[in-house]
């Protein structure tokens, strides 16, 4: 069956949604049908039921697709537990008639498979999860969001992510940029986005004119059918030595602010900005955080600022780099949120079982000895790099998953820190794709959860309970993802990478 048969036979079939573009990569349609659906698991074989899925070309019984030794394009089948239910066992037959059904089954199973050329794993993964969404599923998002970073050339179009994203739950969306072809495709999707204003342009939206008109041409237009909450002016000023930069951000800052007031927004659209956690002189222990000296002429006016218009304090903290610089004195287990003696704070007598939390309240001491405490601090990075170069000790797939693995569940937990434990971490994990175009070392190109087609790059095993499957296969290789549909109070949706 070709491409073109395929789409026609799908068209045909009205329960059964594909690529609108077979083999090209088109976006996908969610079936009407999908609450009525459920998916289950076993070894060989993937089980779609409904009250009965009629596929139109003969019966669906009994049909055995061996998949994991399927070679070059991609195949995906169904099969119909009414017709053959999985716990039924096969009676006893004579051979003469076992040999007829064995060419019986073969025949149906050339008729059921179903080629859709080589189309990519995230359109795969993007299809069964359309059909397995229902009014139980969680996969990702409550409490934390991702970085969506775009510096690479093999990225899924923006569509493509937009439904990806809706389907895994992920509700917050922190860009780089202001991308109209990202904000677009999330039209009316329900995810909120923090969008940025690069360090190339501060230094033109301190003018008001040209802040005003940024607002109209990148902010207002998708407004309100894009969510967009805050717009980020700059990213990591105060930890380069462009002095001119550091004293032109305040000022582009409320030049934005104030845009946004005039033309009505401020109510919805915050202001903020990221910072490097290298802006702290000390960080342990935490209740002695303390900013640099040399920036305290920048950031006192800064946290003002917060104050007035009430906004977040937004800091990028990554464990990873502390235990790069020191694997000798920083315990692993310490900054992957495993079981630990923990460190405690002599002046508090506070505990902290990871790095993470430690940083943070760090954070929270540092604009408390600057003199403000009433405002947010939230964690817009963190993450683990899944390969690294020879010198980037601790870079590895098995600690990327541990890591965000157990930030996650900590999360989902809706814990805060030592000093502020009825507070709720707020974190944008680092990030959602691979980028492979991001200079420096080989651990910048390698933070994502996925891969650009859309494969996890390693376990995020968060999962109480299977309930739906499917799987996928490629020329180069044998993968597996595994998902699941589970209540929003306990648990997410396993992705599981089987090479």
């Amino acid at each position: 069956m070709n491409g073109v048969e395929l789409k026609k036979w799908a068209e045909t079939n009205s329960r059964v949604h594909l690529p609108c573009d077979v083999g090209g990569g088109g976006p996908l349609q969610s079936s009407p049908h999908s609450s009525q659906l459920s998916v289950q698991i076993t070894s060989q074989r993937a089980l779609l039921r409904e009250e009965h899925f009629s596929t139109g070309i003969r019966s669906c019984s009994r049909i055995m697709t061996r998949i994991e030794k399927l070679e070059g394009p991609i195949y995906f089948a169904a099969f119909c537990d009414i017709c053959n239910p999985p716990q039924k066992q096969p009676s006893s037959a004579s051979a003469a008639s076992e040999e007829e059904e064995e060419e019986e089954e073969e025949e149906e199973e050339e008729e059921m498979e179903i080629w859709v050329g080589r189309s990519s794993p995230l359109l795969l993964l993007l299809f069964f999860l359309s059909v397995t969404q229902g009014p139980n599923t969680l996969v990702f998002g409550q409490g934390w969001g991702i970085n969506y970073g775009q510096i690479a050339d093999d990225l899924p179009h923006p569509t493509q992510v937009a439904a990806l994203l809706r389907n895994m739950a992920i509700r917050r969306v922190k860009l780089y940029d202001a991308d109209p072809n990202v904000l677009s495709a999330f039209q009316n999707a329900d995810v909120e986005f923090i969008v940025a204003i690069d360090n190339g342009k501060v230094a033109d939206v301190m003018d008001p004119v040209k802040a005003r008109n940024w607002i109209l041409q990148n902010i207002q237009p998708f407004l309100p059918q894009t969510r967009i909450a805050s717009i980020t002016i700059g990213n990591e000023v105060f930890s380069g030595s462009d002095t001119a930069l550091m004293a032109n951000l305040l000022p582009a800052m409320q030049s934005v602010y104030m845009a946004l007031k005039e033309l009505g927004l401020d109510k919805k659209v915050n202001v903020s900005t990221a910072h490097s956690f290298s802006i702290l002189a000390s960080s342990f222990p935490p209740s002695s955080g303390a900013f640099r000296p040399d920036l305290s002429q920048y950031l006192l006016p800064l946290l003002n600022f917060h104050r007035e218009i009430k906004s977040p304090f937004l800091i990028n903290s990554y464990p990873f780099f502390a235990y790069k610089a020191d694997p000798r004195s920083v315990s692993l287990e310490y900054v992957l949120f495993q079981p630990n003696p923990g460190v405690r704070d002599p002046n508090t007598n506070l505990l902290y079982d990871n790095m993470l939390y430690a940083q943070m309240d760090a954070a929270y001491s540092a604009v408390k000895a600057a003199g403000f405490e009433d405002i947010d601090i939230r964690i817009s990075e963190t993450g683990w790099p899944s390969k690294g170069d020879e010198d980037e000790i601790g870079a590895s797939v098995e600690n990327a998953a541990i890591y965000n693995k157990n930030l996650l569940k900590r999360i989902s937990m809706g814990e805060g820190t030592p000093m502020k434990p009825s507070v709720p971490i707020d974190v944008f994990v680092f990030a959602l794709f691979n980028e492979n175009l991001k200079p420096g070392p080989t651990s910048e190109r390698n933070y994502g959860l996925l891969y650009p087609d859309g494969t996890p790059v390693y376990n995020i095993d968060l999962l109480q309970r299977y309930s739906p499957g499917f799987y996928f296969s490629s020329s180069s290789s044998m993968q597996r993802v595994k998902a699941a549909a589970i209540s929003i109070h306990g648990v997410l949706l396993l992705l599981a990478l089987v090479l």
